[in-house]
């Protein structure tokens, strides 16, 4: 947002936005991002070479002033607390916080989550604290950078008892999203989660008129679908979740069925946004880092996304040819071919490899020499080629194997790495032995 917008924001919202508490879902197991979510929850799945998932929700609220936050987890939850008890730290003088809460078994819940809906209903207790009036509720799996005073600002002008931040999609997209009927004056009239039926999706389409009202045009994408994001008056999400134990989801249950008695309102966005649900949507908004014109930008000066600051060297490139390509700290390259890939942290690139369009997350630590027992040193061994790949953290990988992914690879399981989409990951941790073939 450019600062002449911010000059001229409504002092009133200053209040409004200190009322306003946060609910980050972290707690579904990631069964479409496996084999990256096998010994992590989702949120903390490596992002473009130094950041995680979690970081883009996080970054978003603080540069909102939105300090009050609950991270919900579940699934594989130790890494993901672990950096975020490193990273978001607030001082002593105000009453900020990134408050973990893990999924609980209690005398009265028994069970674990059952959907978005019945997490936050889990929680609600440990979630009242005092002053509390608004709760935007985020994925923790999302690429975007939002302005929540904008998202607040729809809230309280149109007197929302919930406001649903949507995205216009395209027809076929439309297929994969919860769908909103709008008027207008982005009242929301309908709600279908992925929808299918010809005559519904007909029937979904949005006026011109409510694109031009919010300042925007449809640009053959006629569809507004939910991005996950939601702001709640708290009495309402109190209440919606109390007396209905039976709705477990947002998008299937809660919103649909709440239009019949509250006030629900769309909240227009046309920015950059991508859900990372996929190994395929993963690959693909991580390769479109590396061109020369990315959609997203980490380093925003005035809103960049934060992490876990780490105490590491610069890159050492020796010998080598790298093209279009992300190379982050620590990372040792010895006359080696790169050509489109993201290099993460401590990542080791031995003499000879050739590696395209492939995304490397790097190692947790600097090895000096391999473990007792394993010949193989951590990173992409001499003369190896890699092509439409992901090297998960940690993964050994032998001398002169050719691993190469493509669109008639099926999907499938094999020692130590997985086809998805057609893109080859080699699992963390893993050994792959010299003169290894895949693809």
């Amino acid at each position: 947002m450019n600062k002449s917008r911010k000059e001229h924001r409504d002092p009133m919202m200053a209040q409004v936005m200190k009322n306003v508490g946060v609910i980050v879902l972290g707690g579904g197991r990631g069964t479409r991002l496996y084999p990256l979510t096998k010994l992590r929850a989702k949120p903390a799945v490596p992002l473009c070479g130094q950041y995680r998932l979690i970081d883009i929700p996080l970054s978003n609220c603080i540069h909102s002033g939105l300090n009050r936050i609950f991270v919900l987890t579940q699934f594989n939850s130790h890494s993901l607390n672990r950096h975020i008890v490193n990273t978001y730290k607030f001082d002593d003088f105000t009453e900020g916080y990134v408050a973990l809460l893990a999924a609980e078994q209690t005398e009265t819940t028994p069970d674990w989550f059952q959907g978005t809906a019945d997490a936050v209903r889990k929680h609600l207790s440990h979630m009242q604290s005092a002053g509390i009036e608004h709760f935007i509720i985020l994925s923790g799996d999302q690429l975007y950078r939002m302005d929540f005073h904008d998202l607040m600002e729809t809230h309280i002008s149109t007197g929302a008892d919930i406001t649903v931040a949507a995205l216009p999609v395209t027809r076929s997209d439309a297929k994969g999203f919860g769908i909103m009927r709008v008027q207008k004056n982005t009242r929301i009239r309908e709600f279908v989660e992925k929808p299918k039926d010809k005559s519904v999706l007909d029937g979904l389409e949005t006026p011109a008129e409510a694109f031009k009202e919010f300042g925007l045009e449809a640009k053959g994408k006629p569809y507004l679908a939910s991005m996950g994001i939601y702001v709640f008056n708290a009495s309402v999400l109190k209440e919606q979740l109390l007396n209905h134990p039976e709705w477990c989801d947002f998008g299937k249950e809660l919103l649909p069925n709440s239009l019949r008695t509250h006030k629900l309102f769309a909240h227009l966005f046309d920015g950059f946004w991508e859900d990372i649900g996929s190994v395929r949507s993963y690959y693909d908004v991580s390769l479109a880092m590396t061109s020369d014109n990315p959609p997203f930008h980490f380093y925003d000066p005035d809103r960049p996304i934060f992490t876990h600051v780490r105490p590491l060297p610069g890159a050492h490139i020796f010998d080598s040819k790298v093209k279009n390509t992300i190379i982050c700290s620590g990372a040792r390259i010895q006359s080696a071919i790169i050509e489109g890939c993201v290099i993460g942290n401590r990542s080791i690139v031995h003499r000879g490899a050739h590696i395209e369009k492939s995304v490397i997350l790097g190692a947790d630590y600097f090895e000096d020499r391999p473990k007792p027992g394993i010949e193989i040193p951590i990173g992409i061994g001499e003369g190896t080629k890699l092509n439409r790949v992901i090297v998960d953290r940690n993964a050994r990988i032998g001398r002169k194997c050719i691993i190469r992914g493509s669109d008639s690879l099926p999907d499938q399981e094999g020692a130590g790495f997985s086809v998805r989409d057609g893109i080859v990951v080699i699992h963390k941790d893993a050994l792959i032995p010299e003169g290894t073939q895949i693809g």
